[in-house]
């Protein structure tokens, strides 16, 4: 059976498993709501966003499959989360893409464990850390459109992306401005160009395009998105699309060097016809200009750099990241076992 779930967010679970005990486990969240496959998803661990009773029940639905399927090794978890409704998309029992970012991001070798357990050694008692941590972690994805002549450069359900990185900050916004930069993002110092699909999604970026404009930043926008933002009192140049058949178009303003960043939203019809959007997608990657086509993934990195400047962004030794947990739990604290 197949049900299409919409603003939905995804989370996942990287576990090791014991004769069907939980002994090791972690929980990431999507900042894109589910519908970009995990591989091109920019995962958060621990997550910022998710309640309390989410969390309780995702690891409630891990320890009941784990014992039903008597796991012994490496299993991952994708879950669908509403509210407090969750739904299992799917487990796979096997070491997921995910493994190294949390292993890395708890300090917790999850691949040493699995294989430990595999072979039937058992250690001491594991201190999870997935959840009691003192700095954030972001995997963000890393793709090669620039590669693939003619390629619409959006995201969807098959994966898309050639890499990935993963950054620690203080807090959400400081590493998922590490990870993005280190995929190629770069602070826009001229124009913002917005084109941001269907009138809901307008309405919801109206705060973040506040702070592009606080920033300084020239806000360019085609058409549709103008007289939304017009009538909430933010003025945009306009930037026409190719089938207005007027001047500037987006394509000719980021040819000319007047935006150093594109946000834009793909409608449903983009693909039935329609070829502004892709013409713009299309005009970004090709001038090497950094695109953002998911709205959740925008509003997040808008705040980001509404919070922090360039020169704020923290280098730190990943050991001075786990020190940081370590010393704030003491070195007295008991530690558990799986759940």
């Amino acid at each position: 059976m197949t049900k299409f779930e919409t603003n939905s967010k995804e989370v996942e679970l990287d576990a090791v498993a014991d004769r069907g005990e939980v002994v090791l486990w972690a929980i990431s969240e999507h900042i894109e709501n589910a519908g970009v496959h995990s591989g091109d998803a920019t995962l958060v661990l621990p997550p910022q966003k998710l309640y309390i009773e989410t969390i309780r029940r995702i690891k409630k639905i891990a320890k009941d499959i784990a014992q039903s399927l008597q796991i012994t090794g490496p299993f991952n978890i994708q879950f669908l989360a509403r509210q407090n409704e969750v739904k299992v998309i799917e487990c796979n029992l096997r070491a997921s893409r995910s493994f190294p970012f949390v292993s890395k991001v708890t300090g917790n070798n999850f691949i040493r464990e699995a294989t430990r357990r595999m072979l039937g050694v058992r250690g001491p008692r594991i201190e999870n850390r997935a959840l009691d941590l003192d700095y954030v972690g972001v995997k963000a994805s890393q793709f090669s459109f620039s590669r693939l002549a003619g390629a619409d450069p959006t995201l969807g359900v098959e994966m898309a992306s050639t890499g990935e990185v993963g950054c620690l900050g203080d807090d959400l916004h400081e590493a998922l401005l590490k990870a993005m930069i280190s995929t190629g993002f770069r602070y826009p110092k001229k124009g913002v160009l917005l084109s941001l699909g269907p009138v809901a999604e307008k309405t919801r970026f109206l705060p973040e395009a506040r702070m592009l404009q606080a920033q300084g930043l020239e806000l360019y926008a085609t058409p549709g998105t103008q007289v939304t933002l017009a009538e909430q009192g933010i003025p945009t140049q306009t930037a026409y699309k190719f089938t207005d058949q007027k001047s500037p178009t987006a394509m000719e303003l980021m040819q000319q060097g007047k935006i150093d960043l594109v946000i834009n939203i793909p409608r449903d019809y983009d693909t039935r016809g329609r070829p502004d959007g892709y013409l713009i997608r299309r005009k970004a990657v090709d001038l090497n200009v950094p695109l953002i086509t998911n709205m959740q993934l925008a509003r997040a990195l808008v705040e980001a750099m509404a919070r922090y400047k360039l020169e704020d962004l923290k280098v730190l030794d990943w050991s001075v990241y786990l020190a940081r947990t370590s010393a704030a739990r003491g070195k007295d604290e008991p530690t558990g076992n799986g759940w």
